[in-house]
């Protein structure tokens, strides 16, 4: 056998290089020749320590260089091991002589230049093959540096073209005050809560029967949406108050189906367990039908969107992490309203209608749109859903934060509404996707009265406001289906998970958002026309 392998492709055996470096003069003792025999296995432990040398200097792979250190160590100990076995013999020092001229003589054959440099098939680092096989976080810190140079470029050119558009009563103007009617409505939406307690009191004493109690959380929950929209139509409001009204009502219209939908089920199981019906259910399950205040209360103001009696809490409240998130939801949102001053409202004001002007005009409008409503998109998410509320959850001790996952990574358009909100995602799957199968209907039925309901919502929050009733927005959303089903075929097909992440961001950021924009914008500077 070769005592220097393929990693340095000499053909030296082991025999003749053996026979070659015990050549040295001979005492006669048996001692002597234990030694030699010795040695022998040290100097195999250096050739190894040589032959692994020669494979990292021709690589220079850190996996081989790790290897070596190993046999180094390990023949370091062997070394040492068999010089301090041989420290009671007398040719202690004959051994030690030899081994030096053995790892001189090793050298002659390691580092010859006939040792073949290319041993293996190997791909290039960026093959398809290779390329999600190592890191490219330098990469990436070159994508941000690059894209910190180029907007830093387009910020100070736009400055010195256009100069500073951000106008005094961008924060607040004296028509601010025109609002205090949707403030008001604001601040009475806690009215709904309360009465939905009482009516869960009042079901708990059996004061009154349980279809009473369904319609009268029907009636409350209808009115919590019915009075924000009929405040903001008879008032001419702003459109950031509108919009920002409705989200309210939104939020306290799930919470209360919610609570409502929950309270139910309690009350039912309560019953059955009190009838011994309910043994086969899992004992992790709480039965305990109590109406605590305390807990609608926490419930009402906690950043979750899915009612229980308890939920996981922290040990205490960070205050130095708190005021650090503070700072950067402020810092943020000024970035927003940079953006949507300096960039998003002049494209806008100089576009055309997108269905009605020249097609390329158009397109080239929404394209030059998409980067900027891009920016305040993801601006948004992370002012909202990460640092608002963290911020909420810290203050109340709220243990579950799982408020998103890794939408980013969605390889189809059904796991980005699966992992972007995770507090809609979750009440959607408790209260209307799972109802739905357990009443029968099937899967796909129930998804697609998920993405119905979520429309609805959607169309609320922007058409209402605007006093624009053209379905922009439901129909946005409900192009979401096919989507699905298309980006899913995509994935199974293509097995690429860059596939369906692209189609996902090329609609995402592309063709939905800036699209919506532009209709919205100009169908209500139509109705300002009108009205004038």
């Amino acid at each position: 056998m070769a005592i220097l392998d393929e990693s340095v492709g000499t053909t030296t055996s082991s025999a003749d290089l053996s026979l070659s470096m015990r050549r040295r003069p001979r005492a006669g003792a048996d001692k002597e020749s234990a030694s030699a025999e010795d040695s022998d296995t040290t100097s195999s432990s250096k050739m190894t320590v040589f032959s692994l040398e020669a494979e990292s200097l021709v690589n220079g792979s850190q996996h081989d260089r790790g290897q070596i250190g190993a046999a180094v160590d390990g023949g370091g100990r062997v070394e040492n091991k068999e010089l301090s076995g041989n420290a009671d013999n007398d040719g202690g020092e004959k051994v030690g002589n030899g081994e030096q001229r053995e790892d001189a003589n090793l050298g002659k054959f390691t580092y010859r230049p006939s040792a073949p440099a290319h041993r293996r098939i190997k791909e290039s680092p960026l093959s398809s093959d290779a390329i999600f096989k190592q890191s490219h976080a330098g990469l990436f810190n070159l994508c941000i540096v690059v894209l910190v140079a180029v907007n830093s470029r387009l910020i100070i050119e736009n400055l010195m073209k256009y100069g500073w558009l951000i106008q005094a009563g961008f924060w607040f103007s004296s028509t601010s005050l025109r609002d205090w009617p949707l403030l008001m409505c604001c601040l009475s939406l806690p009215i709904f809560p309360v009465a939905a307690f009482v009516f869960e009191k009042l079901a708990q004493q059996k004061y009154i029967a349980e279809p009473v109690v369904v319609t009268l959380h029907i009636l409350i929950t209808s009115a919590t949406i019915l009075y924000p929209v009929l405040m903001i139509l008879r008032f001419d409001s702003a459109v950031l108050s509108g919009v920002t009204l409705m989200l309210f009502a939104c939020i306290v219209w799930l919470k209360l189906v919610s609570y409502a939908h929950t309270s139910y089920d309690m009350r039912v199981l309560a019953k059955s367990v009190d009838k011994g019906e309910a043994s086969s259910v899992s004992s992790t399950s709480n039965y305990c039908y109590d109406v605590s205040f305390k807990s609608l209360v926490y419930f009402m103001v906690a950043p979750t969107l899915c009612y229980q009696t308890s939920y996981p809490r922290s040990a205490c409240i960070r205050k130095g992490w708190v005021v650090r998130q503070v700072i950067k939801l402020v810092i943020f949102t000024g970035l927003m309203g940079f953006i949507v001053e300096q960039y998003i409202n002049p494209i806008v004001k100089n576009s055309q209608h997108p269905l009605k002007g020249n097609l390329l005009y158009a397109i080239e409008r929404v394209l030059k749109l998409s980067v900027p409503n891009l920016y305040v998109w993801l601006c948004m998410f992370y002012c909202f859903f990460h640092l608002w509320l963290n911020i909420l959850a810290e203050l109340l001790r709220f243990g579950d934060r799982e408020f998103y996952k890794d939408w980013w990574n969605a390889k189809t358009v059904e796991e980005y509404w699966r992992m972007w909100n995770m507090p809609v995602h979750k009440w959607m799957v408790r209260h209307i996707y799972f109802p739905c199968l357990r009443n029968g209907i099937p899967k796909g039925v129930a998804v697609l009265i998920a993405f119905i309901v979520s429309a609805i919502f959607h169309e609320l929050c922007i058409a209402v406001p605007c006093h624009i009733f053209k379905f922009w927005a439901f129909f946005g959303i409900m192009v979401q289906v096919p989507l699905v089903m298309i980006t899913s075929y995509l994935q199974d097909k293509f097995r690429n998970s860059m596939v369906g992440n692209m189609i996902f961001w090329c609609f995402f950021s592309i063709l939905g958002q800036p699209m919506c924009l532009l209709l919205y914008y100009h169908d209500l500077m139509n109705r300002k026309v009108k009205t004038a």
